[in-house]
């Protein structure tokens, strides 16, 4: 570990943070620490709540999430998920998956991960919710910005932390078309009743391209979430029409078994629908003049990427770096892209598993899936499995940087 102390403070440097899901309160918890005025903007009405649970794992996360002063916050609020289990369509077992396969060392709703960094900043940090960023100029002494609601404003650097479908990306770096690498899968997220009485564990049921997953985290008896996985070529469709997206879904899991036909029933009653296709982002570079992406804005993956903690590591590096620079964008941004770009890519790799492992292509490649995890499951391999799922989580090295 390299010891890297001293720094300055970054009283003096005026941040534009666009998003308020993740990333973007980690930056400005980050940047708080050192003194930095910073302002975040968000396009929705207020935060974000709920949301898909997250999970971090590692001593690098640790380390982070511990420097941040909200690891013990985090352990009070999390889902304490346990093992979940491959069924058969008559619910037979056929593989338990270990609680640290899918939950890690410690896992929380995303909202509730919001909530605990918002809390922290909302005093040190201006939120500003129900706008979002219109244009962009960027010139020599900061970048000119206007939004759909406010008025314009100068900052000294902007950090796109605005998601998968970043509008700070498209301004700067051009269309997502250019970035965005579908991966042949779509997932979708949804509340449904708890009719089987789970308890802070998950069903996931499977066949040839296609699955369904059942699952209560939070110890609620009548509530549970439903997480759906299909295989497809690309498809053409309005990421703001809910009903579409549901007329998607229906025909796409019409005659499946298990518990779908229940399923697809709560689909239709609710008014909370997640569906996006299962992609990653890639770009050259993560920074242009005075902006930069933080967080799925400049590398995510829509799930088994560990984004979460990418982002997280992602906004604390970036503060860190900014502030052993004093401030000065070039020296933090070009180091900032050297620490993080690499990290970032590994993790990016998993996510490519993700959807051939909730919806294999075939019957064989189902049965394999099954029988490797019963196999890494098994106590004899339980420790060699636990390293196996930190490695990309844990492949940083993280300098000191300067107290805050």
């Amino acid at each position: 570990m390299t010891n890297r102390t001293r720094g300055h403070s970054l009283a003096h440097l005026n941040v534009l943070v666009s998003g308020a899901s993740v990333a973007g309160p980690a930056l400005a918890l980050n940047l708080a620490r050192y003194g930095a005025r910073v302002t975040v903007v968000e396009k929705a009405p207020d935060l974000r709540g709920g949301g898909f649970a997250v999970d971090f794992r590692g001593h690098v996360h640790r380390r982070v999430l511990t420097e941040m002063g909200i690891w013990d916050e985090i352990h009070a609020r999390r889902t304490h998920m346990g093992p979940q289990r491959v069924v058969d369509a008559d619910g037979t077992p056929r593989v338990d998956l270990p609680a640290e396969m899918m939950s890690g060392d410690v896992e929380i709703f995303r909202g509730d991960l919001a909530r605990i960094m918002y809390e922290r900043t909302r005093e040190h940090a201006e939120y500003v919710f129900g706008d979002s960023v219109a244009t962009l100029t960027d010139t020599a002494d900061g970048v000119d910005v206007t939004f759909e609601q406010s008025a314009p404003r100068r900052f000294d650097i902007v950090v796109g932390a605005d998601g998968l479908h970043s509008r700070t990306r498209r301004l700067v770096f051009g269309d997502e078309a250019r970035h965005l690498r579908f991966l042949d899968h779509y997932v979708a997220g949804f509340p449904v009743p708890n009719h089987l009485g789970l308890r802070r564990s998950g069903l996931l049921y499977s066949e040839p391209g296609r699955a369904v997953c059942l699952g209560n985290y939070d110890g609620d008896p009548d509530r549970a979430g439903a997480l759906l996985v299909f295989r497809s070529e690309e498809l053409a469709y309005d990421r703001r029409d809910a009903a579409g997206q549901k007329r998607i879904l229906v025909e796409r899991f019409a005659g499946m078994g298990w518990e779908t036909p229940r399923v697809l029933e709560a689909l239709e009653e609710t008014d909370d629908l997640y569906f996006d296709a299962i992609a990653q982002i890639h770009l050259d570079r993560l920074t242009e003049g005075r902006v930069a992406l933080l967080g799925d804005a400049g590398y995510g993956a829509t799930m088994g990427g560990m984004g979460t903690g990418v982002a997280v590591v992602g906004a604390y590096v970036l503060a860190g770096e900014l502030a052993l620079a004093g401030g000065d964008h070039r020296v933090a941004f070009a180091a900032y892209e050297r620490r993080i770009g690499d990290f970032a890519k590994g993790c990016q790799k998993t996510s490519g598993n993700a959807g051939p492992f909730f919806a294999p292509p075939t019957e064989r490649r189902i049965r394999s899936r099954d029988r490797m995890y019963r196999l890494l499951a098994s106590r004899m391999l339980g420790g060699f499995f636990k390293r196996l799922t930190e490695k990309a989580a844990t492949a940083i090295e993280l300098p000191d940087y300067p107290a805050a």
